[in-house]
């Protein structure tokens, strides 16, 4: 594995990516740069273990491998203020939903690059990685990083990273959505909502606005959808248990 590794973004996935690294002592603190503007816990904890945070720019010649973390909105942005700076042996692993490698080489200055969409359980080492490369440099760099953070799935046509965006990259937010509505079913069923983590909540951290995982909530939760929907389940369910015990 070509290091240090350098984090464009530390947010929630980034982060999550840092976290699963450390607690699995795949990486060494000392072998993380991280780039971020607001750094957030993710960070503070690579610092401790010795990773250099908003290093100089003149650092960055040092990386090996480039982790493009931040929002697809603002990637053009980062690889602008980054891509003069970086060494020529650098391979750059993208995990910006809907974002082609194609655009993101270019916008790198040719340097070989990997797709990755992966999920947040990636901080437990429980994480799902699809991962799309042509050059076999990048791809084995990309599994380098992912394969200690969970399972790592080959695909063969990066036309398929649209859908393994819509379906495991945003899967536990749908998870959350589910069990979000659920409670709220059973709540108009007459049961008290338990205590612990509001399943709203964790849906909203997995969620970046205007994204894709956005998207579907957006149908999920709308008119028609979930909440509705096991409401109507969960009133079934009871209407047939009040019949069965006549």
């Amino acid at each position: 594995m070509s290091t240090p590794i350098l984090m464009l973004g530390a947010g929630r996935m980034g982060g999550a990516m840092i976290e699963g690294w450390l607690a699995a002592g795949a990486f060494d603190g000392r072998e993380l740069m991280v780039r971020d503007p607001h750094p957030g816990p993710a960070a503070e904890l690579a610092a401790r273990a010795g990773a250099l945070v908003n290093p100089p720019d003149a650092d960055l010649a040092r990386a090996g491998t480039v982790v493009l973390s931040v929002k697809p909105q603002i990637w053009r942005d980062v690889a602008g203020e980054t891509a003069a700076w970086l060494g020529a042996g650098a391979v750059v692993v993208s995990i910006c939903a809907g974002v082609r490698s194609g655009d993101i080489a270019k916008a790198f200055g040719g340097r070989p690059v990997a797709r990755v969409m992966p999920t947040t359980a990636a901080a437990i080492g429980q994480g799902t990685a699809s991962l799309f490369a042509d050059d076999p440099a990048a791809r084995a760099r990309a599994r380098a990083l992912f394969e200690p953070l969970g399972a790592v799935v080959d695909l063969h046509d990066e036309g398929l990273m649209h859908a393994a965006t819509a379906v495991s990259g945003s899967a536990p937010a749908y998870l959350y959505a589910f069990i979000e509505a659920l409670e709220a079913a059973g709540a108009a069923g007459g049961l008290a909502p338990e205590d612990g983590e509001d399943p709203a909540e964790l849906r909203r951290q997995v969620t970046s606005p205007g994204g894709t995982t956005q998207a579907a909530l957006e149908v999920l939760m709308g008119e028609g959808g979930l909440p509705g929907l096991l409401e109507e389940a969960v009133a079934a369910a009871v209407r047939r248990s009040k019949e069965l015990g006549g």
